[in-house]
C-alpha cells in the first residue's frame, strides 16, 4: 500500500474532511476499511494510518517495551491514548475531533501528504516549512542514495 502526492482540501464546520479519491482507491484496493488517526510524534501534523499499518507499528513498539517498566508504560499509554479510530462515511468523509484539530492547529484549510503507507494531514500554510529547497533536497538525496548500506 503506497500513498503518494500532496492534495489541498478543506474541513467543514464540523471538522469533517473528504479523504482524497486517490487515497480512497488505495485503501479500497488493499481492503482497508478502518483507519487510525493520531498526532504525529515529531511534527505538528496528524497521521492517518490504515488499521493494518497501525497494528504493525503498535506491535513493533510493544516488542521494544517492557511491561515491567513504568516509563515504558507511560510511552505506550501516551502513544495509544492519543489515537482515534476513524471510519469513512458513504461520501468518503471522516471526522477529525476537536482535540486533534487543535493539536495540529487546523482551522479549515488542510493538506494531505501521501507518506508511503500513511497519510499526513497538515494545517494549510504550515506544510511548506517542512520541505527542503530543491537544491538542498537534491544534494541530500544524492548523499543518501550513494551511501552503501
Amino acid at each position: 500500500m503506497r500513498f503518494l502526492g500532496k492534495i489541498e482540501a478543506k474541513t467543514d464546520a464540523k471538522g469533517r474532511a473528504f479523504l482524497p479519491a486517490t487515497f480512497r482507491k488505495v485503501l479500497q484496493a488493499a481492503g482497508e476499511e478502518t483507519l487510525v488517526l493520531r498526532r504525529d510524534v515529531f511534527q505538528p501534523c496528524l497521521v492517518l494510518y490504515p488499521e493494518s499499518i497501525w497494528n504493525q507499528r503498535l506491535d513493533a513498539l510493544k516488542t521494544r517495551l517492557s511491561q515491567w517498566s513504568a516509563e515504558h508504560q507511560k510511552v505506550l499509554r501516551q502513544f495509544v491514548s492519543e489515537a482515534e479510530n476513524v471510519t469513512l462515511d458513504g461520501n468518503g468523509r471522516f471526522l477529525i475531533s476537536k482535540r486533534l484539530l487543535q493539536t495540529a492547529s487546523i482551522q479549515q484549510d488542510i493538506c494531505f501528504i501521501g507518506m508511503d503507507d500513511t497519510i499526513e494531514i497538515w494545517a494549510g500554510g504550515h506544510v511548506e516549512d517542512t520541505f527542503k529547497d530543491e537544491e538542498k533536497f537534491g544534494a541530500e538525496l544524492e548523499e543518501i542514495m550513494s551511501t552503501d548500506i
